[in-house]
């Protein structure tokens, strides 16, 4: 049986908006891969990269993906002796207001989507998937 739903709401909540300020020891990281057992290779503005747990209080309930972003934590896990450096302790849901946050590293640019399209060269279009027009020949 899942969490209450009252406590899958009240995370979800949490996640939406960017805290006022950022605490000591705390940073905003990009995901790069999931690891398994609710561990994850993160990259910080630095470019360094490092091994975060996910809590409890997100598993099953918030879903990252690769280039999504979170608070790490690298102070919650100092009495540890392992390779983890720290801990999510928020995701960022809506990017767009976390961007316009104080705090946001500016190594984390937003990467502009490039269209390419090719003037000299005429593409053809592909028959991938559809009927032969009624003008070709069976001979």
């Amino acid at each position: 049986m899942g969490p209450p739903r009252r406590k899958v709401l009240a995370t979800a909540e949490e996640t939406l908006f960017p805290p006022d300020e950022l605490a000591e020891g705390q940073e905003i990281a990009r995901v790069i891969k999931a690891t398994g057992n609710n561990v994850y290779l993160i990259e910080l503005s630095s470019k360094k990269t490092m091994l975060v747990e996910l809590p409890a209080r997100f598993r099953s309930t918030i879903w990252m993906k690769r280039r999504s972003y979170v608070v790490v934590d690298m102070n919650a896990l100092e009495g540890r002796d392992n390779k983890l450096g720290g801990e999510i302790i928020n995701i960022v849901r809506d990017e767009k207001a976390w961007r316009k946050a104080p705090f946001w590293p500016k190594e984390f640019v937003k990467q502009p989507v490039a269209v390419v399209s090719s003037d000299d060269e005429e593409e053809e279009e592909s028959n991938v998937g559809k009927m032969p027009s009624s003008d070709e020949s069976d001979a």
